[in-house]
């Protein structure tokens, strides 16, 4: 069984994305991994080329950033990636620059993989979904919060990347799949407040226009973190890969659990969705088989 991550990344230094994490935290399970580094204001290329590993394959790409609406760019990198990916592969891993997976979900992994590789009828695997933000301590647990998405899925080359790459199509339709017990951890909201600004102001423009920008993004210099509707306190572990970048966090921010900034609509479906584990109106990219 071969299995090849995949994963894509410009300006990691600049908007202090946890690359190197998020491609070591699932190294172990691959036996080759494609990187399409894209031309960068910064030392990205060095960066992922210093990750000591032979399983590394680097391809260097073009953004093209004329691709603003919803963020097709990405999806177009995600292409380039899984495009270099050896035809003789089983499984592909896809993780994006501010995702890791935690050591402890590699065995369940590899079994789930094992378990359905010969099923023809299984196109890919389902993860959980954490959303860290404001620091390493509080958890997103409101609907605006995607829970699940494809990350493994099996090579075919008429896969491609979705929409703003978050997920994938077969042949232009939902892919069907099989949930398994293994959660990725989102970081992408745990920064500093100077580098969370500073990558809201040039992400927002992969998706919108110039005018949506001077409307929507306040011309600060720090992020404000307190302006979030509801978070839970997490209570877990992180990664092995990212204890020494949590050793280094050098901003203080505090949220009360207990807040909710709810419309009531937003309150009732809330309390349902804990109650019931049920979230009305889901958007589910993918389909779950039984």
């Amino acid at each position: 069984m071969k299995i090849t991550g995949f994963t894509f990344v410009r300006n990691a230094l600049k908007f202090d994305y946890p690359i190197v994490e998020a491609i070591t935290s699932i190294l172990p399970l691959c036996d080759e991994f494609v990187v399409a580094v894209g031309k960068s204001e910064d030392d990205t290329l060095q960066l992922i080329r210093s990750i000591n590993s032979p399983k590394i394959k680097i391809i260097e790409t073009v953004w093209d950033d004329s691709l603003r609406e919803g963020g097709r760019v990405l999806a177009v990198e995600t292409d380039k990636a899984f495009a270099a990916i050896s035809p003789d592969t089983d499984w592909a891993f896809y993780i994006q620059g501010d995702e890791v997976v935690h050591e402890k979900y590699h065995q369940t992994i590899l079994e789930e993989m094992k378990k359905w590789k010969d099923d023809k009828k299984v196109e890919g695997l389902l993860f959980n979904y954490l959303h860290f933000y404001g620091s390493y301590d509080y958890v997103g647990d409101s609907r605006k919060w995607y829970r699940k998405e494809i990350r493994i899925l099996k090579y075919n080359k008429n896969v491609c990347s979705f929409r703003d790459a978050q997920g994938f199509r077969l042949e232009n339709r939902i892919m069907k799949v099989k949930p398994i017990d293994a959660f990725v951890y989102h970081y992408g909201w745990v920064k500093p407040p100077e580098l969370q600004q500073a990558k809201q102001r040039h992400f927002n423009k992969l998706w919108h226009s110039d005018d949506w920008m001077k409307k929507n993004i306040p011309d600060t210099e720090q992020f404000d973190y307190s302006q979030i509707d509801s978070l839970t306190l997490f209570n877990g572990t992180h990664p092995a890969v990212m204890q020494n970048r949590i050793k280094k966090k050098n901003w203080s921010f505090d949220f009360d659990p207990s807040k909710k900034v709810f419309s009531l609509k937003a309150r009732i479906l809330y309390w349902f969705e804990k109650k019931t584990g049920w979230k009305i109106g889901e958007y589910k990219n993918y389909r779950v088989i039984k």
